[in-house]
Order: structure tokens, then C-alpha cells, then sequence
């Protein structure tokens, strides 16, 4: 009897390990399949807006690789769970950080050429152009990313997109606070008149001693900037010495739940003092 009910639990165990097992695989194929949609369609649209054309389906494999073989190369040679984890996290947010890395650096290129460009279209429009052929001069005469984002704008308007709209979608495409300010000033002008040119050529020379202004505040800062950084970074080369150094009195943050909450507020310390440092040297104009 006793036998009977021990291969009756035996059975009834494999049961439940392959119906929770079938039930996981359904979860982890729904998972995977929303997490490829999702990463595919964000990085086609993300990368589309910045001129960018890469397969999607190559980013996904590569974030799929770096996601398994990071951690287990940080697994390998640590053999600790914690670094593992932080591995896997990182490589997780690793794309959007690029991402932003990317789309801030274009932001600021165009930024940079938005004077020049202003004082080109005030230059056409006083030789008598219109404003569609001052921006058709202006892919013309100006480098990327300017150029690209003008040419956008024309095919939209040659497609039958009115001005106003085609104005608007770059305006959402380049969420610049100084474009949107000349965006704002051209829609005015269109709608109810008005010496575009001088505007062109006002905005043209706000832009250029804000951007002097910014340069001067920047190169204060930096060595503010800078000691946050080495701030930051002390406790951390500090903790990989004393690794070295003392391997068996440092495996307790590792190993105990008091060294868990001990790391848990190093981390917590470390993000919000460099954070508060980054807020003090950073001056907006």
C-alpha cells in the first residue's frame, strides 16, 4: 500500500512538473514574442527618426547575445550572483542608454547649426525666395543632421502635407526648446504677417551669445563635474582594492543579508550624491 501511494506521488509530481512546466513555456514564448515586437518596433521608429536604417531584427539578436553571454562571462570569472545580476541589468538598459547617448548628441549637433542655418534662410528670403525654396537651399548648403531633417520637411509638403503640419511633425521629431521657438515664430509670421527676415536674423543672434553664454558656463563647471565623477568612482575602486586586499572580509557584502543591505545603501548614496552633484553643475540658460 505504502508503495502504491509513493508511485502515486511519483506520478502525480511528474504531472505537475510538466503541466508548470508547458504552462512557464507558454509564458516565456507570449514574453519573448512581445519583447521582440516591442524592441523591434521602438528601434525602427527611434532609429527612423534619426536617418538611421539598421535591420531590427540584427539589434534584437545582438541584445539577445549580449543579454546571455555578459552574465555569463561576469558569472565565469566572478562567480558571484550579485555581479550577474548587475550584468544582466545593465545589458538590458544598455540599448536605450545608446539610444539617449545618440539622440542627445544629434539634438546638440543641430543645435549648434541652427544659427547659421537661420541666417541662411533670412539671407534667401531677402534675395527674394520663398520660404519652401529658403528651405530647400538650406538642404543644400547645410551638413547633417540639419539637412536631413529639412529634406523630411520638404518631401512632406511636396507629398500634400500642409506647411503648418510639416512644421509641427519636425517639431515633435526635434523637441528643442530653441527650434521651437523659430518653429513658433515662422507659424506666426505665416499666419498673421509680419518682417520674417529681421525675426530670422534676431533669433539667429540669440542663439549664437546663448550658445557663448552655455560654452563659458561649461568650461566653469567642468571641474565640478569632474570631482563628481572621481567622487563617485572612489568608493567603488576602493571596494575593488579591498577585494584584492582582503578577499575573505569583503565576501561578507556579498554573502550576508547585513552585506546585501550594506550595498543596498552604498548604491542608493552613490546615485543620489552623484546625481546631486550633476544637478548643481548643470545651469540651464
Amino acid at each position: 500500500m505504502e508503495q502504491f501511494y509513493y508511485y502515486s506521488f511519483i506520478i502525480m509530481a511528474a504531472i505537475s512538473a510538466g503541466l508548470l512546466g508547458y504552462v512557464g513555456a507558454r509564458a516565456f514564448r507570449k514574453f519573448w514574442k512581445e519583447y521582440q515586437s516591442t524592441f523591434s518596433e521602438s528601434a525602427n521608429t527611434n532609429l527612423g527618426d534619426m536617418f538611421m536604417f539598421i535591420d531590427p531584427q540584427r539589434l534584437f539578436v545582438i541584445n539577445i547575445i549580449g543579454i546571455v553571454i555578459v552574465p555569463l562571462i561576469v558569472w565565469l570569472v566572478s562567480h558571484n550572483l550579485i555581479a550577474m545580476v548587475v550584468a544582466f541589468l545593465a545589458m538590458i538598459s544598455l540599448p536605450w542608454i545608446i539610444y539617449r547617448a545618440i539622440r542627445k548628441a544629434r539634438f546638440k549637433k543641430f543645435e549648434q547649426q541652427l544659427p547659421e542655418a537661420l541666417m541662411a534662410m533670412a539671407s534667401s528670403l531677402q534675395a527674394g525666395a520663398s520660404l519652401q525654396m529658403a528651405f530647400e537651399g538650406l538642404i543644400k548648403e547645410q551638413p547633417k543632421p540639419l539637412n536631413q531633417e529639412f529634406e523630411l520637411l520638404i518631401r512632406q509638403t511636396r507629398i500634400g502635407v500642409d506647411m503648418e503640419t510639416a512644421l509641427s511633425n519636425m517639431e515633435k521629431r526635434l523637441p528643442i526648446p530653441d527650434f521651437i521657438v523659430v518653429v513658433s515664430a515662422i507659424k506666426i509670421s505665416r499666419e498673421v504677417g509680419g518682417n520674417l527676415i529681421e525675426v530670422m536674423e534676431k533669433l539667429a543672434n540669440t542663439l549664437r551669445r546663448k550658445a557663448a553664454m552655455e560654452g563659458k558656463i561649461d568650461s566653469l563647471t567642468s571641474q565640478g563635474r569632474l570631482q563628481g565623477k572621481v567622487m563617485t568612482g572612489l568608493p567603488i575602486l576602493l571596494a575593488l582594492v579591498l577585494m584584492k586586499i582582503e578577499p575573505e572580509a569583503m565576501q561578507m557584502l556579498f554573502t550576508t543579508p547585513a552585506g546585501w543591505g550594506t550595498l543596498a545603501v552604498i548604491v542608493v548614496m552613490e546615485v543620489l550624491g552623484y546625481m546631486t552633484i550633476a544637478k548643481i553643475t548643470s545651469i540651464d540658460v
